[in-house]
């Protein structure tokens, strides 16, 4: 039997968001507790809560929507690399992890996983992240989706130029992923970003699975 591991952290109204994005809210318009005939939930959040694919939408301007996003780049062969203890994923960071050629996925654990930033109930804004030349580099070597463990595959203080490099050439962007219990190598991932019409981005549950 193959071993799953998710990736996905639960959501829930304590889940930390990007400063300014709405808050998780779950609510029940009907519940059994109650005395309703069913329980209902409803959800309001962020279409970038939790593990989450990013879009062209994202960045691009009349760039494609998530639903327009191919299924083969997100299932399939992946590696998990560790970054180690570097604070910014620079090109000659990601050319040191001597990547095997044709590595089309690519999940980057960082420092983020060595300090649980995934597991902390508050958003934190020094995370290890891929550089604008560590963008180019990714493109350059044909990497078709690329994953990190929190909130943005790029630094805080410079989002755009790596979001926007990595969208225009098609590469699909995986973030907020938990990788703590996570050993580099090789597995198959499986990503499904719900199929939000025009989205910008949208929630992902994100396995690997390894024989």
């Amino acid at each position: 039997m193959p071993v799953i591991i998710d990736l996905s952290p639960t959501i829930s109204p304590e889940t930390p968001v990007w400063p300014g994005d709405p808050a998780v809210r779950l609510t029940r318009p009907a519940s059994l507790e109650r005395g309703d005939p069913f329980t209902l939930t409803e959800l309001a959040m962020s279409a970038h809560t939790g593990s989450h694919v990013d879009a062209p939408a994202h960045y691009v301007r009349g760039g494609a929507g998530v639903d327009a996003l191919p299924l083969d780049a997100m299932i399939g062969p992946a590696l998990v690399a560790d970054a180690g203890d570097a604070d910014a994923i620079t090109a000659d960071v990601l050319a040191g992890l001597n990547l095997p050629p044709g590595t089309q996925r690519l999940l980057l654990r960082t420092r983020n996983s060595a300090r649980g930033l995934m597991a902390s109930p508050e958003f934190h804004i020094d995370f290890a992240a891929v550089t604008a030349d560590g963008a180019r580099w990714l493109v350059e070597q044909g990497v078709r989706l690329v994953g990190i463990d929190y909130y943005s595959i790029a630094p805080y203080d410079a989002l755009a130029p790596t979001h926007q490099i990595l969208l225009r050439a098609g590469v699909v962007i995986l973030e907020g992923l938990n990788m703590m219990a996570v050993e580099p190598g090789p597995y198959q991932l499986i990503c499904l970003p719900l199929k939000l019409k025009g989205a910008d981005g949208a929630p992902a549950r994100a396995v690997l699975m390894r024989e």
